[in-house]
């Protein structure tokens, strides 16, 4: 089997609004919640998250979370990048039942991954275009914060 090589790309910090439930569909509990801002802190890449984005999460029946993230990076420089990621998140009941009250669960003790890509018309940023990235979440009380990595 081949190796399977990462480095730290940046460090995702998403501020939430309140979540707007939609309740009980077919496909599961649905609640939309929309960006406020947040950071992107990273040696290679930096910048700020722009309000508007969104996330069309879902809860499946066996209370296992679907992220369907987009939102909008500004770069230091200026330029903007696109960034869309689906992840999944579950835990132990008691994990997942302490999140609902608002408090913190470490980290470790959490399912939570996501899947980023990245768009942008930036030459400077074109690079980002080409690479395939993981990241591991955690919960604060604004929101997720995901620690990304790039596939090598």
């Amino acid at each position: 089997m081949l190796p399977l090589h990462t480095r730290p790309l940046a460090l995702l910090t998403v501020h939430l609004e309140p979540a707007r439930m939609l309740g009980d569909t077919p496909a599961g509990t649905r609640k939309i919640v929309m960006v406020a801002g947040g950071s992107v802190e990273g040696e290679r890449f930096s910048g700020r998250v722009l309000p508007g984005g969104g996330d069309w999460a879902l809860t499946r029946a066996d209370d296992v979370l679907l992220l369907d993230v987009r939102l909008t990076i500004e770069a230091q420089d200026g330029a903007l990048i696109y960034c869309r990621y689906e992840g999944i998140r579950h835990g132990a009941p008691e994990d997942l039942a302490a999140l609902a009250r608002g408090d913190l669960v470490p980290p470790e003790r959490l399912y939570f991954r996501i899947q980023p890509r990245f768009e942008t018309a930036s030459p400077r940023w074109a690079w980002l275009n080409r690479i395939l990235c993981v990241g591991v979440g955690e919960r604060l009380k604004a929101g997720p914060r995901y620690h990304i990595h790039e596939v090598s």
